[in-house]
């Protein structure tokens, strides 16, 4: 045998005896679902036996969190494992520019000698997504799995489950989900109607009854897909070789759970499973269940930890399992913003049981005009039945303003129905969290506070994460200090918010006027003299805003004429803007020519998408599924 093949063979060897010591690692993630669902959760009309038999196998976890509240945000913090707020990515399908020696964390396992495989979801919401998904993945497509690595070679193998989208919970027609979710069920496994408990803040009727069934069913079809994956294992002998993790991406894809800064939008159903080999991998143990706080954020420098890699330096979050385990959290920080045509701005922290979220936004309902969720039957249900006077105070809720902030305890309220920030027994746990919040905020710098036309110019010469580092650039501090007090109505924060309309930085002025869209009409009457004097702001984002209040106050032509240039601008993101706000107006008709004109361009913007739930409020276009 020659040096050389000497040398290889022991090379070889040395690989694979390396590999040996490696274990492989399968995700399965499933779409859009609240642990409220699932069987292993408590809830005993789900039917979810496969989901439900490997949760009691390995460790279930009870405050396990998205960072968002919907698809590709919660992705690009699971796949690079950094805030949405640091990075930029918070706004659901955006594609804003990321540091180039940024990598996906599954870069980082090849590196260590992994096989890394992704079938096949990626919608990781940064820009140059192709080179981005080409180094992170050997294989990202829907053929992709562990099945073409080389003999011995350990694998991270990830498999994403849509059965339980949203798109087959609410948005695609009913007889498409019959078609395509039902009659894919064996009779015996299909929940009928009336075979389950109703969340509170849905009506309890027939027809809703009917779009819920969708949930059980979805979810039913979810895990025997996932038994199929398992059997697929444990054929290939891979079983026990394997730690798997199952885990939703974020929460209920429902009306008032995805898109929605509360615990309903958040939590997540979340397991690990540990074959006997690699118990000894698990703090735990298994078998178990542990109320320890985890988030997205811990995924890749678990995964780089476990592979043998070094945690980057830039990765904040916790590494869960092995031997360089990471101390406990006592907190979490989360975050919800733009979903598709709803703008929106909530941060929110959470202990496991007190689940607090600060709407910096609020005079945006929960139910918020979203195409993609205006096209369901069941929110078209819902806004009949609000129409016809047929809600209950707490189901006409979720269509209303929101709080400025909202605390809720999940072990006593799971439903989030009983907002305790004015209850005197919790005003300790309130300033904690408040506090709390805002000190984090504060360290992360958060780049979201910006206007999101802010984040596109700033895409085209460096990325949002190292924008917000730069304090001459980005005085964070002075920024927040006029966000902090956006949502809260009173006469002295209305003073404050008219008085920081004169700062010499357009950023504390957009979030004065943010803030002024929450104060009471009747209150800012007082102040109107001065703001028709600033609709000459040469910052659009706040002369957009303040037109709108203005209209809101008068109908004057002047602010009607500022409107309808903002609805028909160039910046989308302002055209954005200014419809959002129109959306929620008592005064629509001097828009719907304008509003037109944007749904007539047929753009693939969010502001014509926006349009088109302009013109279905006015009843000018239907609201159904062609029509998204």
């Amino acid at each position: 045998m020659s040096t050389f093949r000497l040398l290889f063979f022991f090379f070889t060897l040395f690989i694979h005896s390396a590999w040996a010591q490696k274990p492989n690692v399968l995700w399965i993630t499933i779409e859009d679902t609240s642990p409220q669902f699932i069987g292993s959760y408590g809830n005993s009309d789900s039917r979810t036996p496969v989901m439900d038999q490997l949760t009691k196998e390995g460790v279930q976890f009870t405050n396990a969190f998205s960072t968002g509240t919907v698809c590709s945000p919660s992705r690009s913090a699971i796949i690079i494992g950094i805030k949405t707020y640091e990075l930029g990515t918070g706004n659901h399908r955006s594609n804003y520019s990321i540091p180039s020696w940024l990598k996906g964390f599954p870069y980082n396992l090849k590196q260590a000698g992994y096989y890394v495989t992704n079938n096949s979801k990626t919608d990781y919401n940064v820009a140059n997504e192709k080179q981005f998904i080409s180094e992170a993945w050997n294989e990202s497509s829907g053929k992709a799995g562990w099945w073409n690595r080389e003999e011995g070679q350990p694998f991270f193998s990830v498999f994403n489950f849509n059965e339980s989208h949203q798109s087959r919970t609410m948005t695609h027609p009913y007889d498409w989900y019959v078609e395509n979710v039902l009659e894919k069920l064996p009779k015996q496994d299909r929940i009928a109607e009336d075979e389950f408990e109703m969340p509170p803040f849905y009506r309890d009727s027939p027809e809703m009854r009917k779009q819920m069934a969708r949930v059980y069913n979805s979810l039913k079809l979810t895990d025997n897909r996932i038994g199929e994956l398992l059997e697929k294992l444990k054929e290939d002998g891979l079983l026990e070789e394997t730690i798997i993790f199952l885990y939703a991406d974020h929460g209920e894809g429902m009306p008032r759970g995805k898109t929605n800064g509360i615990n309903f939008g958040y939590r997540v159903p979340f397991t690990i499973w540990f074959p006997p080999k690699y118990e000894h991998l698990s703090p735990w143990g298994v078998k178990t269940q542990t109320n320890e706080l985890v988030s997205f954020e811990d995924l890749a420098p678990t995964m780089i930890s476990l592979s043998g890699g070094e945690v980057p330096h830039y990765l904040k979050g916790r590494i869960l399992i092995g031997e360089n385990r990471s101390k406990e959290a006592s907190k979490l920080f989360l975050s919800s913003d733009r979903s598709d045509n709803g703008i929106d701005l909530v941060r929110t922290v959470t202990d496991g049981r007190f689940v607090y979220s600060r709407n910096f936004m609020p005079f945006m309902p929960e139910a918020r005009y979203i195409r993609y969720m205006e096209i369901g039957e069941i929110k078209q249900i819902m806004r009949t039945d609000l129409e016809n006077g047929l809600l209950n105070p707490v189901q006409k809720s979720v269509f209303l303003p929101r709080e400025p902030e909202v605390l809720y305890d999940i072990e006593n309220d799971i439903w989030e129905i009983n907002n305790l920030v004015n209850n005197p027994d919790y005003q300790d746990v309130l300033s904690e969290m408040r506090n709390a919040l805002d000190e984090h905020l504060l360290e992360r710098r958060d780049v979201l506070m910006l206007p999101e036309g802010e984040l596109e110019e700033i895409s085209q010469t460096t990325s949002p994460y190292e924008f917000r580092e730069n304090e001459t650039r980005y005085p964070f501090e002075e920024i927040y200090a006029a966000a902090k007090i956006s949502g809260y109505r009173s006469p002295d924060i209305l003073a404050k918010q008219i008085e920081l309309l004169e700062s010499q930085n357009p950023i504390v002025r957009y979030w004065a006027a943010i803030g002024l869209k929450s104060q009471s009409m009747e209150d800012l009457k007082s102040s109107l003299s001065l703001l028709e004097k600033k609709l000459d702001d040469n910052y659009p984002y706040v002369s957009a805003t303040l037109a709108s209040i203005v209209y809101e106050i008068n109908q004057s032509k002047n602010a009607e004429g500022l409107l309808k240039r903002s609805i028909l601008s160039d910046d989308k993101h302002l055209s954005l803007m200014a419809i959002n706000y129109l959306l929620y107006s008592d005064f629509k008709s001097p828009f719907v020519d304008a509003v037109r004109e944007v749904y007539d361009r047929n753009g693939e913007y969010n502001s014509a998408a926006a349009s088109k739930d302009f013109l279905g409020s006015v009843g000018l276009i239907p609201n159904n599924f062609e029509n998204r």
